[in-house]
Protein backbone atom coordinates (compact mmCIF):
# COMPACT_ATOMS: atom_id res chain seq x y z
CA UNK A 1 0.00 0.00 0.00
CA UNK A 2 1.53 3.59 -0.55
CA UNK A 3 2.33 5.68 2.26
CA UNK A 4 1.87 8.63 0.30
CA UNK A 5 -1.90 7.95 0.23
CA UNK A 6 -1.80 6.96 4.14
CA UNK A 7 -4.27 9.47 5.94
CA UNK A 8 -2.14 11.82 8.52
CA UNK A 9 -3.59 13.22 11.60
CA UNK A 10 -1.99 16.45 13.74
CA UNK A 11 -4.00 17.17 16.32
CA UNK A 12 -7.74 17.01 16.12
CA UNK A 13 -7.17 17.95 12.25
CA UNK A 14 -6.63 14.57 9.46
CA UNK A 15 -5.51 15.04 6.45
CA UNK A 16 -6.74 12.48 3.85
CA UNK A 17 -3.00 12.04 2.32
CA UNK A 18 0.11 13.16 2.88
CA UNK A 19 0.10 15.66 0.07
CA UNK A 20 0.42 18.80 0.80
CA UNK A 21 0.10 22.09 -1.45
CA UNK A 22 2.90 24.56 -0.11
CA UNK A 23 2.30 28.69 0.35
CA UNK A 24 3.11 30.17 -3.67
CA UNK A 25 2.68 33.64 -4.21
CA UNK A 26 0.32 34.71 -7.13
CA UNK A 27 0.67 38.50 -6.51
CA UNK A 28 -2.26 39.00 -7.83
CA UNK A 29 -4.20 40.52 -4.96
CA UNK A 30 -5.19 44.60 -4.32
CA UNK A 31 -4.72 46.25 -1.03
CA UNK A 32 -4.02 43.06 0.54
CA UNK A 33 -7.48 42.02 -0.61
CA UNK A 34 -8.23 38.55 -2.20
CA UNK A 35 -10.49 38.69 -5.98
CA UNK A 36 -11.72 36.17 -8.56
CA UNK A 37 -8.04 34.53 -9.21
CA UNK A 38 -7.92 33.35 -5.72
CA UNK A 39 -11.33 32.06 -5.50
CA UNK A 40 -10.58 29.90 -8.45
CA UNK A 41 -7.40 28.97 -7.89
CA UNK A 42 -7.39 27.71 -4.66
CA UNK A 43 -10.44 25.34 -4.72
CA UNK A 44 -9.62 24.28 -8.24
CA UNK A 45 -6.37 23.09 -6.00
CA UNK A 46 -8.16 21.27 -3.40
CA UNK A 47 -10.27 19.15 -5.70
CA UNK A 48 -7.31 17.74 -7.53
CA UNK A 49 -7.02 15.35 -3.92
CA UNK A 50 -4.03 16.98 -1.87
CA UNK A 51 -4.53 16.70 1.93
CA UNK A 52 -3.78 20.21 2.11
CA UNK A 53 -3.62 22.93 0.51
CA UNK A 54 -1.75 26.21 2.52
CA UNK A 55 -2.83 29.90 1.24
CA UNK A 56 -0.04 32.23 -0.14
CA UNK A 57 2.51 34.31 2.24
CA UNK A 58 -0.14 36.96 3.77
CA UNK A 59 1.12 39.81 5.05
CA UNK A 60 0.48 40.60 8.84
CA UNK A 61 1.42 44.28 7.94
CA UNK A 62 1.44 46.27 4.64
CA UNK A 63 5.27 47.05 4.96
CA UNK A 64 5.63 43.08 5.41
CA UNK A 65 4.18 42.45 1.80
CA UNK A 66 7.17 41.43 -0.68
CA UNK A 67 5.15 42.90 -3.68
CA UNK A 68 1.96 45.29 -4.06
CA UNK A 69 0.34 42.44 -5.43
CA UNK A 70 0.88 40.66 -2.04
CA UNK A 71 -2.57 39.07 0.00
CA UNK A 72 -3.04 40.51 3.59
CA UNK A 73 -4.49 40.13 6.97
CA UNK A 74 -3.88 43.33 8.99
CA UNK A 75 -7.40 44.06 8.45
CA UNK A 76 -11.00 42.52 8.87
CA UNK A 77 -11.51 43.14 5.01
CA UNK A 78 -8.96 41.13 3.55
CA UNK A 79 -10.61 38.18 6.12
CA UNK A 80 -13.85 38.41 5.40
CA UNK A 81 -12.58 38.17 1.44
CA UNK A 82 -10.49 34.86 2.72
CA UNK A 83 -13.10 33.18 4.83
CA UNK A 84 -14.76 31.76 1.58
CA UNK A 85 -11.64 30.58 0.17
CA UNK A 86 -11.20 28.88 3.22
CA UNK A 87 -14.31 27.26 3.24
CA UNK A 88 -14.31 26.21 -0.90
CA UNK A 89 -10.98 24.29 0.12
CA UNK A 90 -12.65 22.30 2.84
CA UNK A 91 -15.68 21.68 0.63
CA UNK A 92 -13.09 20.10 -2.21
CA UNK A 93 -12.31 17.90 1.12
CA UNK A 94 -8.84 19.44 1.94
CA UNK A 95 -7.88 21.40 4.70
CA UNK A 96 -7.49 24.81 4.50
CA UNK A 97 -4.27 26.51 5.96
CA UNK A 98 -2.46 29.50 5.33
CA UNK A 99 0.89 31.02 5.80
CA UNK A 100 1.34 34.27 7.81
CA UNK A 101 3.82 36.41 6.87
CA UNK A 102 6.27 39.77 6.78
CA UNK A 103 9.16 40.28 4.18
CA UNK A 104 11.14 42.45 6.13
CA UNK A 105 14.34 43.72 3.80
CA UNK A 106 12.77 41.60 0.83
CA UNK A 107 9.65 43.71 0.97
CA UNK A 108 8.66 46.74 -1.81
CA UNK A 109 9.53 44.79 -4.53
CA UNK A 110 8.51 44.44 -8.24
CA UNK A 111 6.27 40.95 -8.88
CA UNK A 112 8.94 38.42 -10.02
CA UNK A 113 7.95 38.65 -13.54
CA UNK A 114 7.86 42.08 -13.67
CA UNK A 115 11.93 43.06 -12.58
CA UNK A 116 12.02 40.70 -9.50
CA UNK A 117 13.97 43.66 -7.95
CA UNK A 118 13.32 46.30 -5.35
CA UNK A 119 10.59 48.85 -6.24
CA UNK A 120 12.30 51.87 -7.67
CA UNK A 121 12.65 54.85 -4.62
CA UNK A 122 11.05 57.12 -7.05
CA UNK A 123 8.26 54.54 -7.52
CA UNK A 124 4.95 55.61 -5.20
CA UNK A 125 3.60 52.15 -5.08
CA UNK A 126 6.98 51.36 -2.74
CA UNK A 127 7.47 51.83 0.97
CA UNK A 128 10.18 51.92 3.64
CA UNK A 129 11.46 48.36 4.73
CA UNK A 130 12.09 46.94 7.84
CA UNK A 131 15.36 44.55 9.29
CA UNK A 132 16.96 43.27 12.77
CA UNK A 133 19.79 45.55 11.02
CA UNK A 134 20.08 48.41 8.40
CA UNK A 135 21.77 45.69 5.88
CA UNK A 136 20.72 45.44 2.77
CA UNK A 137 20.23 41.64 1.38
CA UNK A 138 22.13 42.54 -1.87
CA UNK A 139 21.99 41.59 -4.95
CA UNK A 140 18.57 42.59 -7.35
CA UNK A 141 17.45 43.34 -3.76
CA UNK A 142 19.25 46.53 -2.77
CA UNK A 143 16.99 48.94 -0.96
CA UNK A 144 18.70 49.42 3.04
CA UNK A 145 16.16 48.80 5.48
CA UNK A 146 15.93 50.89 8.75
CA UNK A 147 17.24 48.98 11.81
CA UNK A 148 13.90 47.91 14.29
CA UNK A 149 13.76 48.98 17.55
CA UNK A 150 12.34 47.37 20.48
CA UNK A 151 8.46 48.94 19.76
CA UNK A 152 8.85 47.96 16.23
CA UNK A 153 9.73 44.36 17.31
CA UNK A 154 6.94 44.34 19.46
CA UNK A 155 4.92 45.99 17.02
CA UNK A 156 5.13 43.42 14.03
CA UNK A 157 4.72 40.37 17.11
CA UNK A 158 1.38 42.02 17.81
CA UNK A 159 0.45 42.06 14.09
CA UNK A 160 1.24 38.33 13.72
CA UNK A 161 -0.93 37.73 17.04
CA UNK A 162 -4.00 39.95 14.86
CA UNK A 163 -3.60 38.26 12.21
CA UNK A 164 -3.36 34.74 13.30
CA UNK A 165 -6.75 35.09 15.03
CA UNK A 166 -8.54 36.81 11.70
CA UNK A 167 -7.37 33.38 10.03
CA UNK A 168 -8.68 31.21 13.18
CA UNK A 169 -12.16 33.19 12.82
CA UNK A 170 -11.84 33.24 8.94
CA UNK A 171 -11.97 29.04 9.35
CA UNK A 172 -8.51 28.14 8.63
CA UNK A 173 -7.46 25.31 10.34
CA UNK A 174 -3.84 25.04 9.93
CA UNK A 175 -1.47 28.14 10.07
CA UNK A 176 1.89 28.11 8.96
CA UNK A 177 4.52 31.18 10.32
CA UNK A 178 6.57 32.13 7.18
CA UNK A 179 10.25 32.05 9.57
CA UNK A 180 12.50 30.87 6.03
CA UNK A 181 13.71 32.25 2.90
CA UNK A 182 15.34 35.33 3.89
CA UNK A 183 12.48 37.32 5.34
CA UNK A 184 12.19 39.11 8.60
CA UNK A 185 12.03 36.01 11.09
CA UNK A 186 14.86 34.19 8.91
CA UNK A 187 16.70 37.68 9.24
CA UNK A 188 16.42 37.74 12.96
CA UNK A 189 18.14 34.26 12.82
CA UNK A 190 20.68 34.32 10.11
CA UNK A 191 24.16 35.69 10.56
CA UNK A 192 24.50 37.30 7.56
CA UNK A 193 21.86 39.87 8.52
CA UNK A 194 21.45 40.18 12.18
CA UNK A 195 24.28 42.84 13.34
CA UNK A 196 22.29 44.13 16.86
CA UNK A 197 23.92 44.06 19.65
CA UNK A 198 20.99 44.01 22.38
CA UNK A 199 18.62 41.11 23.43
CA UNK A 200 17.98 40.56 19.49
CA UNK A 201 21.19 40.25 18.09
CA UNK A 202 24.27 38.30 18.67
CA UNK A 203 24.29 34.90 19.76
CA UNK A 204 21.82 32.08 19.31
CA UNK A 205 19.63 32.90 22.24
CA UNK A 206 19.42 36.58 21.18
CA UNK A 207 18.96 35.90 17.12
CA UNK A 208 16.54 32.59 18.06
CA UNK A 209 14.47 35.46 20.16
CA UNK A 210 12.01 36.95 17.87
CA UNK A 211 11.09 33.88 16.73
CA UNK A 212 10.12 32.37 19.89
CA UNK A 213 8.67 35.53 21.07
CA UNK A 214 6.30 35.36 18.04
CA UNK A 215 5.64 31.77 18.25
CA UNK A 216 4.68 31.76 21.71
CA UNK A 217 2.44 35.00 21.26
CA UNK A 218 0.42 32.92 18.42
CA UNK A 219 0.67 29.86 20.35
CA UNK A 220 -2.05 32.20 22.50
CA UNK A 221 -4.50 32.84 20.47
CA UNK A 222 -4.05 30.10 17.95
CA UNK A 223 -6.60 27.16 18.99
CA UNK A 224 -4.46 24.43 20.82
CA UNK A 225 -6.34 21.87 19.24
CA UNK A 226 -5.26 22.94 15.13
CA UNK A 227 -2.12 22.35 14.32
CA UNK A 228 0.51 25.47 14.61
CA UNK A 229 3.29 24.99 11.83
CA UNK A 230 6.43 26.69 10.52
CA UNK A 231 8.43 27.28 7.72
CA UNK A 232 12.19 27.94 8.47
CA UNK A 233 15.60 27.77 6.45
CA UNK A 234 17.50 25.44 8.53
CA UNK A 235 20.73 25.46 6.30
CA UNK A 236 22.08 28.18 3.64
CA UNK A 237 24.43 26.68 1.93
CA UNK A 238 27.16 29.28 2.59
CA UNK A 239 30.04 27.40 3.91
CA UNK A 240 29.24 26.94 7.30
CA UNK A 241 26.31 24.69 6.61
CA UNK A 242 27.65 22.22 9.75
CA UNK A 243 27.16 25.09 12.46
CA UNK A 244 23.89 26.58 10.85
CA UNK A 245 21.87 23.31 10.71
CA UNK A 246 23.07 22.39 14.10
CA UNK A 247 21.51 25.79 15.46
CA UNK A 248 18.57 25.14 13.27
CA UNK A 249 18.00 22.03 14.78
CA UNK A 250 18.31 23.21 18.09
CA UNK A 251 16.15 26.17 17.68
CA UNK A 252 13.40 23.56 16.23
CA UNK A 253 13.33 21.56 19.88
CA UNK A 254 13.15 25.28 21.32
CA UNK A 255 9.96 25.79 18.65
CA UNK A 256 8.39 22.67 19.91
CA UNK A 257 8.65 23.64 23.60
CA UNK A 258 6.95 26.81 22.83
CA UNK A 259 4.38 24.77 20.84
CA UNK A 260 5.32 24.48 17.15
CA UNK A 261 3.85 21.06 16.07
CA UNK A 262 5.46 20.47 12.68
CA UNK A 263 8.35 22.10 10.73
CA UNK A 264 8.33 22.80 7.19
CA UNK A 265 12.26 22.70 6.54
CA UNK A 266 13.70 24.60 3.60
CA UNK A 267 16.52 26.65 2.65
CA UNK A 268 17.21 29.88 4.29
CA UNK A 269 17.77 32.64 1.55
CA UNK A 270 19.55 34.83 3.43
CA UNK A 271 22.19 35.71 1.56
CA UNK A 272 22.81 36.16 -2.45
CA UNK A 273 26.51 34.27 -2.19
CA UNK A 274 24.54 30.87 -1.39
CA UNK A 275 25.08 28.30 -3.62
CA UNK A 276 22.13 26.03 -3.34
CA UNK A 277 22.74 22.23 -4.65
CA UNK A 278 19.71 22.44 -6.54
CA UNK A 279 18.51 18.42 -6.97
CA UNK A 280 15.39 15.88 -6.90
CA UNK A 281 14.32 15.76 -3.29
CA UNK A 282 18.07 17.91 -2.10
CA UNK A 283 16.83 18.76 1.06
CA UNK A 284 14.91 15.38 2.23
CA UNK A 285 17.89 14.41 4.40
CA UNK A 286 18.70 17.95 5.89
CA UNK A 287 14.50 17.02 6.84
CA UNK A 288 14.99 13.93 8.20
CA UNK A 289 18.06 14.41 11.08
CA UNK A 290 15.34 17.54 11.98
CA UNK A 291 12.85 15.04 12.35
CA UNK A 292 15.40 12.81 14.12
CA UNK A 293 17.00 14.77 16.20
CA UNK A 294 14.18 17.43 17.23
CA UNK A 295 11.55 14.51 17.33
CA UNK A 296 9.02 16.74 15.75
CA UNK A 297 7.10 16.27 12.40
CA UNK A 298 8.43 17.73 9.15
CA UNK A 299 7.55 18.67 5.19
CA UNK A 300 9.65 19.52 2.81
CA UNK A 301 9.19 20.96 -0.66
CA UNK A 302 11.76 21.87 -3.53
CA UNK A 303 12.32 19.01 -6.40
CA UNK A 304 9.68 16.54 -5.10
CA UNK A 305 7.80 16.33 -8.60
CA UNK A 306 7.36 12.74 -9.42
CA UNK A 307 4.96 9.84 -7.03
CA UNK A 308 7.65 8.07 -6.64
CA UNK A 309 10.14 10.45 -5.27
CA UNK A 310 7.24 11.65 -3.05
CA UNK A 311 6.56 7.99 -2.34
CA UNK A 312 10.14 7.33 -0.94
CA UNK A 313 10.35 10.78 0.86
CA UNK A 314 7.62 8.96 3.05
CA UNK A 315 8.38 5.76 3.70
CA UNK A 316 11.77 6.00 3.92
CA UNK A 317 10.89 8.12 7.03
CA UNK A 318 12.88 11.48 6.20
CA UNK A 319 9.49 13.22 5.62
CA UNK A 320 5.63 13.38 7.32
CA UNK A 321 4.45 15.72 4.50
CA UNK A 322 5.70 16.03 1.07
CA UNK A 323 5.01 19.60 -0.35
CA UNK A 324 3.86 19.66 -3.78
CA UNK A 325 4.28 22.88 -5.58
CA UNK A 326 5.13 23.47 -9.32
CA UNK A 327 4.29 20.19 -10.27
CA UNK A 328 0.20 21.31 -8.94
CA UNK A 329 0.80 24.21 -10.87
CA UNK A 330 1.46 22.39 -13.92
CA UNK A 331 -1.13 19.48 -13.08
CA UNK A 332 -4.06 20.48 -10.85
CA UNK A 333 -4.97 16.56 -10.61
CA UNK A 334 -1.32 15.48 -9.47
CA UNK A 335 -2.39 13.38 -7.09
CA UNK A 336 -4.72 11.01 -9.00
CA UNK A 337 -1.33 10.98 -11.65
CA UNK A 338 0.74 9.91 -8.80
CA UNK A 339 -1.98 7.08 -7.45
CA UNK A 340 -1.74 6.17 -10.91
CA UNK A 341 1.74 5.97 -11.10
CA UNK A 342 1.89 4.02 -7.35
CA UNK A 343 -0.96 1.07 -8.14
CA UNK A 344 -3.07 3.07 -5.55
CA UNK A 345 -6.89 1.41 -6.22
CA UNK A 346 -9.54 2.95 -8.53
CA UNK A 347 -6.91 6.39 -8.73
CA UNK A 348 -9.67 8.64 -9.97
CA UNK A 349 -11.30 8.18 -6.90
CA UNK A 350 -8.83 10.95 -5.68
CA UNK A 351 -10.80 12.70 -7.22
CA UNK A 352 -14.79 14.26 -6.68
CA UNK A 353 -17.07 12.49 -7.68
CA UNK A 354 -18.14 14.34 -10.67
CA UNK A 355 -14.92 13.82 -12.11
CA UNK A 356 -13.75 10.46 -11.03
CA UNK A 357 -16.98 8.69 -12.38
CA UNK A 358 -16.40 9.66 -15.89
CA UNK A 359 -12.50 9.28 -15.70
CA UNK A 360 -12.67 5.71 -13.75
CA UNK A 361 -15.58 4.28 -16.76
CA UNK A 362 -14.14 5.59 -19.79
CA UNK A 363 -10.91 4.84 -19.02
CA UNK A 364 -8.88 2.66 -22.03
CA UNK A 365 -5.22 2.37 -20.80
Amino acid sequence: MSTLFQPFKLKDVSLRNRIAIPPMCQYMATDGVVNDWHRVHYPALARGGAGLVIVEATAVSPEGRITPGCTGLWNDTQAEALAPIAASIKAAGAVPGIQLAHAGRKASANRPWEGDDHIAESDSRGWPTIAPSAVAFGANLPKVPRAMTLDDIARVRADFVAAARRARDAGFEWLELHFAHGYLGQSFFSVHSNQRDDAYGGNFDNRSRFLLETLAAVREVWPENLPLTARFGVIEYDGRDKETLAESIELARNFKRNGLDLLSVSVGFSTPQAEVPWAPAFLAPVAAQVRQQATLPVASAWGIDTPQLAESTVANGQLDLVMIGRAHLANPHWPMQAARALNVDRPTWVLPAPYAHWLERYHTS
